[in-house]
């Protein structure tokens, strides 16, 4: 029997280690590792190399949407299975554009998750069924419409504006993004405005806005400090 090797991210220590003692139970699943945030599920991505990475999508420090965006790029072999409280069509959509194989609510029954994980190893997609049946809705709409994917969009940024962007809804003042970030309060600000410039949204407010709207924090993840 081929093994399974999986990754959990989740940033709620229950919830991951209840999933790593469910996924325990099948013989041909093994948990190699776990991440509390998306910065740590790259890392160890890139250290063990899993078939299969379960991913929350608000996770602090990096977003499970950009933290697939980054584990494809230097993993691609990788699939990616979303597991998330949310199955708003904002989060699916965003999921799948950046790369993610199958999309499940944390809602789902204990079977389907390993059913999912199974699908998405053998490289097809899995959805839970409520997202299936939306996803079709929508699909047959914009067939019927003639619609075409939109042009411009969040992955237009570049890596590092999409991890400020992150932070600066999550309500991080510019020193404490340059210190997350290793980088300069200087280069802080200058991400701060090429993001204005490229969302053409140009205060703190309309950037979260824009963060919650397209997936990549939710709501409840806004932290209370605004810095404009």
């Amino acid at each position: 029997m081929n093994t399974i090797t999986i990754i959990l991210a989740e940033d709620h220590t229950i919830v991951r280690e209840g999933l790593g003692i469910l996924l325990g139970l099948e013989k041909d699943f093994a948990v190699v590792a776990e991440a509390a945030n998306g910065r740590e599920a790259v890392a160890l991505v890139l250290e063990h190399r899993p078939h299969v990475v379960v991913m929350d999508i608000a996770m602090p420090l990096l977003n499970g949407l950009e933290a697939t965006r980054q584990i494809l790029r230097t993993a691609p072999e990788t699939k990616i299975l979303m597991l998330s409280a949310h199955s708003d069509d904002a989060y699916v959509k965003q999921a799948l554009a950046y790369g993610a194989t199958g999309f499940l609510v944390k809602q789902t029954a204990s079977n389907l998750l390993s059913k999912a994980i199974r699908e998405v190893h053998r490289g097809n997609a899995y959805f839970s069924p409520a997202v299936l049946k939306r996803l079709s809705r929508c699909e047959d709409k914009a067939k019927a419409k003639g619609d075409l994917p939109p042009k411009k969009g969040a992955r237009e940024l570049s890596q590092r504006e999409m991890e400020v962007l992150q932070l600066i809804a999550e309500g991080k003042a510019n020193k404490e993004t340059a210190w997350e970030l290793d980088i300069s309060i200087k280069t802080v600000e200058k991400h701060r405005q090429s993001l204005m410039e490229k969302l053409d949204i140009h205060d703190t407010a309309g950037l979260t806005r824009h963060a919650i709207e397209t997936g990549i924090i939710e709501s409840s993840v806004q932290g209370t400090t605004v810095e404009t």
